[in-house]
This record gives structure tokens, C-alpha cells and sequence, in this order.
């Protein structure tokens, strides 16, 4: 059976890509430091891939709770421990966890503390993370490892002055993609930018929804090409770094 774990997967985009892995037969890992909210995404995902899927329940998709603060590196190699127990692989690492701390407005006025939490979780998160289960991962036969970018880290065309501290932070995801695709060369290594998105993060008036944000991180996940990596993208397109 495939095997994936989501970070920040107890909502939004993650919970979605999450379920539709789920619905695919492969056993997700729902990532994600809240315990309670972990563990009732994944129930709830279980019973949704379930009773819309009998090919899922067939190939025995399931989800299973994985308690992980991507800004904890004890919590991460816990976690990492925790999930060899229960799997001896992982085919797929979805770096969704992600935060915007309140007071990041402008760039001149941010605090250093606002900025380090910041490239703590969106940054150094994905690097901690990939690095724990880079192990578990090259025992796949195709491991593919997907870091959820935004197009507020382009450096191409210019910052609009949006969240400055989130917005480089994704910049420097971008660049730990680039780092990561170099570093293996065996592996997917890819980012994306989902767009903007109706989750708790992007608000109600977002133009997209959360299908549509997920739809090209589990492309990625399970049908884009292998030799596919070091890219960024959206809607299953190459984009500007």
C-alpha cells in the first residue's frame, strides 16, 4: 500500500489533499500538532473515503492521526518514530503546515521574533520534516516529496507588500525545494502554489475553492512524472520561481 503523511492536515487544503489520497487506497497520515483536531480529521476522512469509495475500501485507503509540530524538532522525530511503527516507508511528504502571524503587515515595522516564528513553521518546518523522513522515504520506489508554496514568494514581477514575512518565507521554501531537488536526485521535489484559496488562511472571498487548491499538489502526489522535480507550480504548470 502507498503511503503519505500531510502536515497540517486536520484542515483546509491539507485535509482535502489528505482525503482524496485516502480515496486512492493509499494509508494518509493525518499530520497535525492539535491532537484533538488530528485525531477527528482523520476519523472523519476514514468514514468520507469509505462510503463515496468502494475501490478505497477495496485497496484498504485509510487515515491514520500522526501528532506533529512541524516548529518542534523533538515533536518531528517523535512523530517519525511513531509512524516507522506503524509503516517501513513513505512514498509521499506533503509540507502543508503553514502560518500567518498576526502583525505581519509591513515589512519596516514586523518584529524579529514575528519574523522567526514565521520561517520557524513555513521554512525551517519542511526542512525539519523532509529530513527526519528522508529515510522512510528512500524505501519507496517513487518518493516524491511536495512542499505548499504561494505565489506571494515569486520573486518574479515583484512583491505587492502582502504579508511580508509569510510571503519570504515562501520564498525560502522555494528555495529549500530548489536545495532538496539538487540534494536527491531520486526523488520529486517540487513546490506549489495552490492560489487563493477558502480555507481559515485565505477567507471567504478567495476565488478558489479548497478542490482546487489541492487538485495539483495530489497530482503530484500520484500521477505526474518522476523526473518531474525541482520545479514550482500551479495547475499542473511550470511557473516563474
Amino acid at each position: 500500500m502507498k503511503t503519505a503523511l500531510i502536515t497540517g492536515a486536520n484542515k483546509g487544503i491539507g485535509y482535502e489533499v489528505a482525503r482524496q489520497l485516502a480515496s486512492k487506497g493509499f494509508h494518509v497520515f493525518v499530520g497535525a500538532r492539535n491532537a484533538k483536531a488530528g485525531r477527528k480529521a482523520a476519523e472523519e476522512m476514514g468514514k468520507k473515503c469509505h462510503a463515496r469509495s468502494a475501490t478505497a475500501l477495496q485497496a484498504g485507503g485509510k487515515a491514520t492521526f500522526l501528532e506533529i509540530d512541524v516548529a518542534d524538532n523533538d515533536s518531528v522525530k517523535k512523530a517519525a518514530r511513531e509512524f516507522s511503527n506503524s509503516e517501513d516507508h513513505l512514498d509521499v511528504l506533503v509540507n502543508n503546515a503553514g502560518v500567518v502571524v498576526d502583525g505581519d503587515e509591513a515589512i519596516l515595522e514586523i518584529s524579529d521574533d514575528l519574523f522567526r516564528k514565521t520561517l520557524e513553521t513555513n521554512t525551517l518546518g519542511a526542512l525539519r520534516v523532509t529530513r527526519a523522513f528522508v529515510p522512510l522515504l528512500r524505501k519507496s520506489k517513487a518518493p516524491r516529496v511536495i512542499n505548499v508554496s504561494s505565489g506571494s514568494g515569486q520573486l518574479t514581477g515583484g512583491a505587492d507588500g502582502w504579508a511580508p514575512a509569510y510571503s519570504i518565507s515562501k520564498s525560502a521554501l522555494n528555495g529549500v525545494t530548489s536545495q532538496l531537488a539538487a540534494a536527491l536526485p531520486k526523488f520529486a521535489v517540487n513546490s506549489v502554489c495552490p492560489g487563493w484559496v477558502r480555507t481559515d488562511m485565505g477567507g471567504k472571498n478567495a476565488n478558489r475553492s479548497v478542490e482546487e487548491g489541492a487538485d495539483t499538489i495530489a497530482w503530484l502526489a500520484t500521477e505526474a512524472p518522476q523526473e518531474l522535480t525541482g520545479k514550482f507550480l500551479r495547475d499542473r504548470k511550470e511557473i516563474a520561481w
